[in-house]
């Protein structure tokens, strides 16, 4: 789970009710006419980092903005996650969103078809921006809506003890390497699992994490031109890899109705070996088990693949409304927040990695697991197709409907990605 979900529920409500009595949107912000007659403009930026953030940071980066671009200020509206998702979307439906708006990919599709979100393509082209350094852009429509400021990435992690013990000598990178290991590991005995594998439908983020991440690390996809294509061979070969591994019994036992902190705390108390995971969750992991060793690596790819390696991420992402009437100067905000030296300071205070290319968090270089992230990260492309796709929750709810009854044995391959295209292209037109 990315950073963002960390925030404490117990104040939620009483937040939202607070943010809601101040989101009126850029139309009551402003000093000024907007600067035109050389007065101040003042920025709304709604978002959940503040809280996340070591106490006056962010604060700080916006005195540092605010000093750099005389007669712009910034009004920062924060919250935890929860009620400031409840905020923004409300918002939206109103057409009173900040001026500056820190996003979840989940939101964008929905925001996009409200017409609440603007088009940052334009705003970068009327900017001269050169977009070449961002990581990543989610794009409707061939238009950006939204930029990832800094990006939680989901790697293998391996039981380093385990493996050794296993008689594996290094960490696998292909598929098949991957099998020899997650056997070798299950051989172990002692109710130990070469890999875990969530499938809860209540939480179905494991087709995300967990399945199409299998996908994306061979440089695949899912889509077809931004639309469901779940029964091309390259999602075809991922969900019968996974079924060779559930056939060969080294996942561990309870797939169907395991959620994604069971598999933390299944690989934490040292009963699997490997798992694919937020990069969020080390210090969870060093906390509750201090004499774990365990590294990171990329996510195996098929046999013979020397492309770019698919990386699923979760982001801290932002963009700009549409009925901000600041739109230039909110730019000129992102603009800063993506620069190099900023968003290195950024990804930084969150344990995140940049959304600029050229940007280095100062902590990977004191860490070993962060250091090796860092450089798969690097190496490889940011990938989370369902990013910015509607409803996408239930879009992975859908496929795993499917996925369960084929790994169980009770439907053809054919059979589980063909239905789940059927409600895939339904969910689209819905």
């Amino acid at each position: 789970m990315p950073k963002k979900y960390i925030a404490g529920l117990a104040v939620v409500a009483a937040t939202a009710l607070a943010l809601t009595g101040c989101g009126g949107g850029a139309a009551s912000t402003s000093s000024s006419s907007g600067g035109a007659g050389g007065g101040t403009v003042t920025l709304e930026f709604a978002q959940w980092w503040e809280p996340e953030l070591p106490a006056g940071a962010l604060r700080s980066i916006m005195d540092d903005f605010e000093a750099k671009n005389a007669g712009i200020k910034v009004k920062l509206i924060s919250g935890p996650y929860a009620a400031t998702k409840q905020t923004v979307v409300a918002a939206a439906a109103s057409g009173t969103m900040s001026d500056v708006v820190g996003l979840d990919g989940a939101w964008v599709s929905d925001f996009v078809k409200q017409g609440a979100l603007a088009n940052v393509s334009q705003l970068m082209s009327d900017a001269k921006y050169d977009d070449s350094q961002l990581a990543a852009q989610i794009k409707l429509n061939g238009n950006t809506y939204m930029i990832p400021v800094a990006n939680f990435v989901y790697p293998l992690f391996v039981n380093t003890d385990l493996l050794t013990k296993a008689g594996v000598t290094s960490v696998p990178t292909t598929r098949t390497e991957f099998t020899a290991a997650a056997t070798a590991l299950t051989k172990l005995g002692n109710n130990t699992s070469g890999w875990v594998l969530p499938l809860s439908t209540e939480n179905p983020n494991g087709i995300q994490n967990d399945v199409m991440s299998w996908v994306w690390a061979s440089g695949a996809s899912m889509l077809k031109d931004g639309k469901p294509d779940v029964t091309n061979s390259d999602v075809k070969s991922a969900a019968t890899y996974i079924k060779s591994l559930y056939d060969a019994k080294v996942i561990s036992p309870g797939s169907f109705t395991m959620q994604e902190q069971d598999k933390v705390n299944e690989f934490t108390n040292g009963r699997v070996g490997m798992m694919i995971d937020s990069l969020a969750h080390v210090g969870l992991i060093r906390k509750n088990n201090p004499n774990l060793k365990f590294a990171v690596a990329a996510i195996p790819a098929v046999d013979g693949f020397s492309g770019q390696r698919g990386l699923p991420y979760a982001s801290w992402g932002i963009g700009i409304a549409a009925n901000s009437k600041h739109q230039p100067e909110a730019f000129k905000l992102v603009q800063y927040l993506m620069s190099q030296d900023v968003n290195a300071k950024i990804s930084s205070l969150a344990h995140g990695f940049p959304g600029n290319k050229t940007s280095t968090p100062d902590y990977v270089s004191s860490d070993a697991i962060y250091k090796a992230a860092f450089d798969i990260y690097k190496s490889g492309t940011p990938a989370n197709e369902f990013t910015g796709l509607p409803v996408a929750e239930q879009l992975m709810r859908d496929f795993d409907d499917q996925f369960q009854l084929y790994l169980d044995g009770k439907q053809s391959v054919d059979d589980a990605l063909t239905k789940a295209q059927a409600a895939w292209v339904k969910d689209f037109a819905g």
